[in-house]
């Protein structure tokens, strides 16, 4: 059985405050000063309006799957936001695009090389089949490198529609990931 979390609000002069909902951003690069390019978003992460940052995970090297390239640094982020999805999506690509990603309609590679990656992975218990935002995330639970930093934050979470992120990981146990130290 799944338990429901307490839910809690920011300050507010509205008769109803809006209601948090925790949301997990995974966080991923493998071009240029990877390091650099994931603070940077962590920092752009943290100032997100109307949202609170809760924890980062630590950070993964991961190889990338279904494509070539160097390998990825991944780690996943929880805020507490009254944004809705789709417009804490839209902040997300602005993020991304403020660091230098280049975004092209004939991307077809999802673990293509880059120099900044922000998913939405999860808001909550929300499930939304939408263009272009689907939650949970397509393809999580098949990703060692969001379930681990994912499993680091919340070892008691349930993915809506997946079950639980520890029995997710041991599903994709034959995904290399490591820590960095």
């Amino acid at each position: 059985m799944q338990q429901r979390k307490k839910e809690t609000t920011i300050a507010s002069n509205d008769a109803d405050p809006p209601v948090l909902r925790r949301a997990y951003i995974g966080l991923g690069a493998n071009q240029g000063d990877v390091m650099a390019g994931l603070n940077a978003a962590v920092v752009a992460l943290r100032s997100i309006e109307r949202s609170n940052f809760v924890a980062i995970s630590p950070f993964y090297r991961s190889t990338p799957i279904d494509a070539n390239g160097p390998d990825f640094t991944n780690a996943v982020l929880a805020l507490d936001t009254a944004l809705e999805p789709y417009s804490l999506f839209l902040h997300l690509a602005d993020i991304e695009l403020m660091l230098g990603r280049k975004r092209r309609a004939s991307d077809t590679q999802h673990s293509a090389p880059r120099s900044i990656d922000l998913d939405l992975l999860l808001v909550g218990n929300l499930i939304v089949r939408s263009t272009p935002l689907v939650l949970p995330h397509p393809r999580m639970q098949q990703r060692a490198f969001v379930l681990r930093p994912l499993k680091d934050l919340a070892p008691d979470l349930q993915i809506p529609g997946y079950g639980p992120v520890s029995n997710l990981l041991e599903q994709v146990a034959d995904q290399a990931i490591e820590p960095l130290a």
